[in-house]
């Protein structure tokens, strides 16, 4: 049992996309259309998450809009209270549709940019879609709804982090997250080809305290430095088990959104049991949930409270073993493999 109260809760309501970014960190196998849980399934999650003290609802994917009962979760989520915030890659997006969804409660548009430019965009993610997200940032400030770009860079495109600034700005964005590739899911077969050399790392980190001074009053841009050239690991979604909740599209309840790669880990079912007995009970919540699974030195760091040992995926996927410490963190034992996963040049 837990006292801890969950205040997010990440929907993938569907795996399925039209466009096939390599950054993706969705899983390898991607459960089908058929494996997907039906609305009333979805419903009965989102009233479960407000019983358990949810505040907001990311309804994400693969490509949420995919799914006709797009206006109907929202419509409950806001009956229930819960803020909603639409992650999407907006290229199948018609100005009414988004009208419906403002109509049923929506609260927040959050956008994925590939580039800054058409051929770019459309390059990376195997889509001719720029054009689309440009009609669609339209649409979401038409119908008066906040607008976050959301721009996941690597190797390929992070020349295009300041133009993606200024696209921001004229598409009157509130906020843009500039985020760092995740490998985890199909990101990881493709770690080779996207991750960042140092002085690209420096540049786009000079760049952005500069931008942010600039945009001071214009643009909220949130930055995180990539997480294999940090000295010490963050607390991945504030730690595991502890503030936020994935459902997958077919039901599977996990603590994060890259936990059905760990070996292992028995996943619970909104079909089979409540997000309260899961939250609380589940064995994969309970796995690395606290500090009391650590291994030394994180048992005795001073930082343990802070981080909780930082990513599982990212330990599993560099050591062979998520009980190990993150290796990003420069006191753990494995560092050193870290440094021979980063380019050269």
């Amino acid at each position: 049992m837990t006292d801890l109260i969950p205040t997010g809760l990440l929907a993938e309501l569907s795996h399925r996309c039209p466009l096939s970014c390599p950054y993706c960190s969705n899983p390898v196998q991607l459960q089908r259309r058929s494996d997907e849980i039906d609305t009333d399934a979805w419903l009965q999650v989102f009233r479960q998450a407000a019983d358990l003290g949810v505040l907001q609802v990311h309804l994400s994917g693969g490509e949420p809009t995919v799914r006709d009962d797009l206006e109907d979760i929202v419509r409950v989520c806001a009956e229930v209270d819960l803020y909603t915030n639409l992650i999407t890659s907006g290229v199948l997006l018609t100005e009414d549709r988004v009208q419906r969804l403002a109509t049923a409660g929506l609260d927040h548009v959050q956008l994925s940019f590939q580039a800054a430019t058409a051929a770019l965009s459309d390059e990376i993610g195997a889509f001719k879609g720029f054009d689309k997200k440009l009609a669609t940032a339209r649409f979401v400030r038409g119908a008066g709804l906040p607008l976050t770009i959301n721009a996941v860079v690597h190797r390929k495109n992070l020349h295009h982090v300041d133009d993606l600034l200024d696209l921001a700005i004229s598409l009157q964005a509130e906020r843009i997250e500039i985020a760092h590739t995740q490998y985890i899911g199909r990101a990881l077969q493709n770690r080779a080809d996207l991750l960042p050399t140092w002085p690209q790392v420096q540049a786009t980190n000079d760049l952005i305290r500069r931008r942010r001074k600039d945009l001071r009053g214009r643009l909220l841009i949130d930055y995180v430095v990539p997480d294999l050239y940090a000295l010490r690991p963050k607390a991945c979604m504030g730690g595991w088990g502890r503030e936020l909740l994935v459902v997958a599209p077919n039901g599977d309840v996990l603590p994060c959104h890259g936990a059905s790669s760990l070996p292992d880990l028995p996943l619970d079912n909104v079909t089979e049991n409540s997000l309260h007995h899961i939250w609380t009970s589940s064995p994969a919540f309970q796995r690395f949930r606290g500090t009391h699974w650590m291994p030394e030195p994180c048992r005795s760091c001073d930082r343990r409270d802070l981080d909780f040992g930082g990513c599982r995926c990212q330990a599993f996927a560099i050591t062979g073993d998520p009980a190990r410490t993150d290796p990003v963190c420069e006191l753990s034992p494995d560092h050193r493999l870290v440094d021979r996963l980063l380019p050269q040049s």
